[in-house]
């Protein structure tokens, strides 16, 4: 069975409390018993030194006196205290009733000192002090008893109150802590109700912050920055599933529209050889698009990892030199390359690099009208390889450059409905650099081109050590 909070919390302050207060009533007791133990000794050496006074100033007056002040001295004494006297051979001087018990048998005297001993005298209970004196050069035995009774009856009556009110006082105090702990885990009950209201339709919705500034106040801040984490990627995922679907129905709906019409009736060769090359197009930009969206897919689940090598970066630069080149030709463009004599030696996954080359370029030639001019150029500094695509095309305006590397993001007017895409090759390419520690920065205004800049570490500088074969997670998209 499991216990609440408040049940488990009640347990361990009942369990603390009784240990405490079983130690502090323990402790009281033997206290108690040290105390009175002290008392009663000191009042049996206190009758010791009465009885030594007394034989003292009466001894020079002979035996007789002596035995007169002691008879006297007894009568002064009150609550029962007894004492005996006795010479070195065996006379007893005097000697209280008590003593004359036939069951009381006192044991032999140390040489000196004075020594303790509890005993029964007609069924009281005594503690007796015992000293050998020599006074005026004669030996007396000295025994000074005081009763204990009223020590002990004291020290039951406390064990009597301990045993009636311990368990009352432990119980109370237990109560009171379950009082207790519900009223400090009121808060927490409030935050699992507003918790418990927040579903996919309410995201909006947030816990109410505690006034006291506590653990429960950070507590209910945490949980409202979650749900805005939460509410912002369910956006997201929102977006990139409405993206997606707009994206795919298009090429779709040409691929049947096309089939639909060559059906309707008989056809020329050409015409059906046109019609499958518009439905073969169709097919190869959806293919393209599902493939860009699995990549993004299997990189929010974690499940594409890059092969990072030390490689030279140069010969993947040659290799997207020479696609580009002939994209350019294809569409009209004067490309230009102007590539570094040393390797660039970086950590890199080669077939990601180059693809991420290979998206920069091809939105290059696609943006940049007949005439125009495609520029590649790689070069280095101190700590980085470094990549830079300009094209002479259109431009980005600069209210989309914050946006360009968002999933779907399509700018008004530089990625219009003349121009193919989905919107998904930036983000990739930002997610291949950031899973080589490179960064891609943009410079663009409208009319005037973009630049387009990839830094990637170098193998000797120190910033490449991060960069080890690791899971990628993808850049985080914004809902634009």
């Amino acid at each position: 069975m499991q216990l609440t909070i408040r049940a488990r919390l009640t347990i361990l302050y009942f369990a603390v409390l009784a240990a405490s207060f079983f130690a502090f009533f323990w402790i009281c007791d033997f206290g108690f018993q040290r105390s009175i133990e002290t008392t009663v000794n000191d009042a049996s050496r206190g009758n010791l030194e009465s009885v030594r006074k007394v034989i003292e100033a009466s001894l020079p007056q002979g035996v007789p006196k002596v035995q007169q002040q002691l008879t006297q001295l007894s009568s002064l004494w009150a609550n029962g205290a007894i004492f005996e006297v006795a010479s070195a051979d065996g006379e007893w001087l005097f000697r209280s009733a008590r003593f004359l018990s036939p069951e009381f048998a006192l044991p032999a005297i140390p040489p000196a000192g004075v020594s303790f001993l509890t005993n029964n005298l007609e069924m009281r209970q005594y503690q007796i002090a015992r000293e050998r004196l020599l006074i005026g050069g004669k030996t007396f035995l000295i025994d000074a008893a005081v009763p204990t009774e009223p020590f002990d009856q004291a020290l039951d009556n406390f064990r009597l109150i301990e045993k009636e009110f311990l368990p009352l006082l432990v119980i109370l105090a237990s109560l009171l802590g379950y009082w207790l702990g519900g009223r400090a885990l009121a808060p927490v009950n409030r935050i699992i109700q507003s918790a418990e209201e927040v579903g996919v339709q309410s995201l909006s919705r947030r816990l109410e912050l505690p006034c006291a500034k506590d653990e429960l106040r950070r507590l209910t801040e945490t949980l409202n920055a979650m749900l805005d984490r939460i509410e912002s990627s369910v956006k997201r995922i929102t977006q990139f599933t409405a993206d997606a679907s707009h994206d795919l129905r298009t090429p779709l709906s040409l691929i049947r529209t096309n089939a639909e019409l060559a059906l309707r009736r008989p056809r020329t060769e050409s015409e059906y050889r046109a019609t499958l090359s518009r439905i073969l197009a169709s097919s190869e930009e959806s293919a393209q698009l599902i493939e860009q969206l699995l990549t993004l897919a299997r990189a929010d689940a974690g499940a594409t990892q890059l092969n990072l090598k030390v490689a030279p970066l140069l010969p993947v630069l040659l290799d997207a030199c020479q696609q580009a080149r002939l994209w350019a030709q294809a569409k009209g463009l004067d490309f230009q390359d102007s590539l570094p004599s040393e390797p660039l030696t970086v950590h890199m996954d080669a077939r990601a690099m180059e693809r991420l080359l290979l998206t920069l370029l091809d939105n290059a030639v696609k943006y940049t009208s007949a005439g125009g001019t495609v520029r590649l150029r790689g070069h280095s500094d101190e700590r980085h390889a470094i990549v830079e695509i300009a094209d002479s095309g259109i431009g980005i305006a600069e209210s989309d450059l914050p946006y360009i590397f968002d999933r779907f993001y399509r700018a008004d007017q530089a990625r219009s409905r003349e121009v193919p895409g989905s919107g998904l090759g930036l983000a990739i390419a930002r997610w291949i650099a950031d899973g080589h520690n490179a960064t891609i920065d943009v410079e663009s205004s409208m009319g005037n081109g973009a630049l387009f800049r990839v830094r990637v570490p170098l193998a000797g500088a120190a910033a490449s050590a991060e960069a080890l074969p690791k899971t990628l997670e993808p850049p985080v998209e914004s809902a634009v």
